[in-house]
């Protein structure tokens, strides 16, 4: 019986075709990855000269800056709170940072930095509007939006409203809304910033805060105290308004001991002692 005769492939010269491949394909990947690796380098070399040439250069040396939004602050403090100066090169000004210096600032709660290639600067700032003293032991400034941006300092302004008997737990956060004590005292304030209110807010000098009872306020010379309680301010200012121009015609009421606008339907009026000492309180 006849068959076909098989042939076999030559095993050992087959395995070294492949390991030559092999060697030749790792070959080639090493070159590839050498040169990419070598790009790389080069790419990274030349940003890091690029970068060197360009933030020592003198054609981007600061001569220009333009400080804006300061009130309080000086031009000169806003620069050395920034860290810049005449003659840096703006290129090297690292913006992102600068701003977190300026916002760092207890006055400062806005800032933005720019550049004006080729060789200037733009600071923007926004400060702090103070609006009242909180006495809580220890003296804390508060803003327009009844935040707490810092503790009063000998140098920080000393004609603001006191505003004493609140707590810690009543001032704002971001978790919780203002409480009713201090939310009162916010109105107030606030009904004193509008035009011709009778009891301008330049004119308060403390508020008073009774959990319980509400809000006295100390304003005028002549009246030792005004006690609004809580709610309906606007009425009660109306009245109160009603009662000064009334009391104004009459001189024996010049100087008052207290106004109680707690209920409006029993307004109580106070003289002080020593005026008339008979007398005792009058009702409205």
């Amino acid at each position: 019986m006849s068959g076909r005769k098989h042939i076999r492939s030559n095993y050992y010269k087959n395995s070294a075709a492949k390991e030559r491949n092999r060697i030749i394909t790792r070959v080639v990947l090493s070159v590839k990855t050498a040169a990419v690796i070598a790009a790389l380098l080069l790419v990274s070399f030349v940003f890091i000269f690029s970068y060197d040439f360009l933030t020592q250069c003198d054609y981007f040396k600061a001569e220009k800056l333009v400080v804006t939004g300061t009130d309080r602050l000086s031009e000169k403090q806003v620069l050395e709170q920034a860290q810049i100066k005449k003659g840096i090169n703006i290129i090297s000004v690292n913006l992102s940072m600068t701003r977190k210096r300026l916002l760092a600032h207890s006055w400062i709660t806005e800032a933005d930095v720019s550049r004006d290639l080729p060789c200037g600067i733009n600071i923007r700032i926004k400060e702090h509007q103070p609006l009242a003293v909180l006495d809580l032991g220890r003296k804390f400034l508060i803003n327009t939006s009844g935040e707490i941006f810092k503790e009063m300092g000998a140098s920080d302004p000393d004609q603001l409203p006191i505003i004493s008997g609140l707590e810690f737990s009543d001032i704002n956060t971001r978790d919780k809304p203002r409480s009713i004590p201090f939310n009162a005292v916010m109105n107030v304030l606030e009904l004193g910033q509008k035009c011709k209110s009778v009891l301008p807010y330049k004119s308060i000098k403390k508020v008073q805060v009774d959990r319980e009872m509400g809000l006295t306020i100390y304003a005028f010379d002549r009246i030792k105290e005004i006690k609004i309680g809580y709610n309906d301010y606007p009425n009660k200012y109306d009245r109160l308004k009603n009662i000064l121009a009334h009391l104004k015609k009459r001189r024996g009421f010049s100087h008052l001991e207290s106004i109680d606008l707690n209920n409006l339907n029993r307004i109580v009026v106070h003289p002080t002692t020593m005026e008339s000492p008979a007398r005792g309180h009058k009702e409205v």
